[in-house]
């Protein structure tokens, strides 16, 4: 299960994304937050480090915690976060819903585990989705799973947020996920699923995924129409 500041995170990221706490406005104090959210003044800090590892605050020394979030035009899909799409599409605000084109079981061969990363044997579950926003398919998702991490998945869990089910049902820690950010070529499926326009090029989201025990349940490939999404990502100057 999640960690309480990250749930303390995602209030305070939504209240700020809201406009409860604008831009350039100041956090409450650190002692305030922590009665309101009944914890200790670490769970609190570790929250609000998320917050600032995001772009959302940045301290500021003898005065507190200051907003410097401002909304962005195009739809916002952190890189630095672990966010299902489900989520990203309720926090922009977005009319969206997911449809299942693949869900199948097969069994890497070497081809497919040098591809992915798993094992050669391991049995994975392979679902494709396309993800609908606002009436338009937007992005194409090629998923391979470790189904013995996931039993019970089936088509509706899929279609609704297989990491809800991982984490709320199974009781999974998700922990880390390495990604890396390409443009490629339309090639003909993407043509087929997706409404793609006169674009040549998508922008395309490669995520391994890792559980609390370090051990790699999910291996995605996510193409994206190129005009509609900002990928955001917080970088902070070393000292």
């Amino acid at each position: 299960m999640r960690a309480i500041y990250y749930d303390i995170y995602e209030d305070l990221r939504d209240k700020i994304i809201e406009g409860v706490y604008p831009y350039q406005s100041y956090m409450p104090s650190e002692s305030w937050l922590s009665r309101k959210y009944e914890c200790s003044h670490n769970t609190l800090r570790k929250a609000l480090s998320v917050l600032m590892l995001h772009g959302f605050v940045q301290p500021i020394w003898g005065k507190g915690v200051r907003v410097i979030y401002r909304p962005e035009r195009r739809a916002n899909f952190v890189l630095g976060d672990i966010e299902t799409f489900k989520e990203a599409a309720k926090r922009n605000g977005l009319n969206a819903h997911t449809k299942i084109h693949v869900f199948e079981r097969v069994v890497a061969d070497e081809a497919l585990a040098e591809f992915t990363g798993f094992e050669v044997g391991d049995e994975l579950l392979h679902i494709e989705r396309i993800r609908v926003i606002e009436g338009e398919a937007l992005i194409r998702d090629s998923s391979y799973f470790l189904a013995s991490l996931l039993p019970g998945l089936t088509p509706s869990i899929a279609e609704d947020s297989i990491f809800a089910y991982a984490e709320d049902v199974l009781g999974m820690s998700i922990v880390t996920s390495k990604r890396t950010v390409t443009m490629e070529y339309v090639v003909s499926d993407d043509r087929e699923l997706m409404d793609l326009l006169d674009f040549t090029m998508l922008a395309v989201v490669t995520n391994h995924t890792f559980n609390d025990q370090g051990v790699m349940f999910e291996y995605t490939q996510s193409r994206h129409r190129p005009d509609y999404f900002t990928f955001h990502n917080t970088a902070v100057r070393g000292y």
